[in-house]
């Protein structure tokens, strides 16, 4: 069993609780938008193992994640998985599905839902490379992967420094491919499910569409911002409008 540790942690507002989990990028960029929920809602947000002040990692691990985030779900909470930090999501929701009121998963890697599909095993492959390699991978990887995961190509000029620091925090991590998440537990216990892309890459469209049909759930695309979903317009009012459907609904 993996030990949990304490991550640091912030908590804006006051209501139902939701757990707002970041991906690659470090938790302040990618929930710079999302302050105004905290206004009907306690909105928890952590950092993952390596990022800010939670303890450091050796590498990035979705079931260490996983185990982080359970003592953040009680009292039970909304949980929101970003890119990489939703398969700690959906691992932890698997575990403990009674602690969740409902799971929103925003284009994460979930490559195993998707074997045999030449798009997705491509886009895996250079998924595989990036993270490995980071900002040493091959040119043509950085120029393909890095436009897909919202950040700016070699070509576009310096990248500012504090979101190289972040991607060189992700180096080095677990490959999402080897995420399998027990699915079935989460559908069986009536989660309600929210599956969220950005329309901007036809592999990520992909593991979206097979993802909401395995977990029974409902799937939003809000376009215009790429992978960075949760800057784009639109992207709080229908996580607002998820959240109330799901506590009329009892969770």
């Amino acid at each position: 069993m993996i030990q949990a540790v304490a991550l640091d942690t912030r908590v804006l507002g006051t209501g139902p609780r939701a757990v707002l989990v970041h991906g690659g990028a470090g938790p302040r960029t990618t929930w710079a938008m999302q302050g105004p929920l905290a206004e009907r809602r306690q909105l928890v947000i952590p950092s993952r193992r390596g990022f800010d002040g939670s303890p450091a990692a050796a590498r990035q691990d979705f079931d260490h994640d996983a185990a982080d985030l359970l003592p953040l779900l009680s009292p039970a909470a909304h949980l929101v998985g970003f890119s990489y930090g939703g398969l700690g999501a959906l691992l932890a929701a698997a575990h403990r599905p009674d602690l969740i009121r409902s799971l929103t998963i925003i284009e994460t890697p979930l490559f195993s839902i998707a074997r045999g599909d030449e798009e997705v095993e491509r886009f895996e492959r250079l998924s595989d490379e990036f993270l490995a390699e980071g900002l040493d991978a091959r040119q043509e990887v950085l120029e393909e992967f890095l436009p897909a995961a919202a950040l700016p190509a070699p070509a576009s000029g310096p990248m500012p420094p504090e979101v190289e620091a972040e991607i060189r925090l992700a180096r080095g991590g677990r490959q999402p491919g080897e995420a399998e998440p027990e699915l079935q537990a989460i559908r069986a216990a009536g989660v309600p499910v929210l599956v969220v892309s950005g329309d901007h890459l036809a592999a990520v469209e992909t593991l979206c569409d097979r993802l909401a049909e395995a977990l029974g759930g409902e799937r939003a695309v809000i376009g215009g911002r790429g992978h960075a979903i949760p800057r784009a317009d639109g992207f709080n009012d229908r996580l607002q409008s998820f959240w109330t459907a799901a506590e009329a609904r009892g969770h």
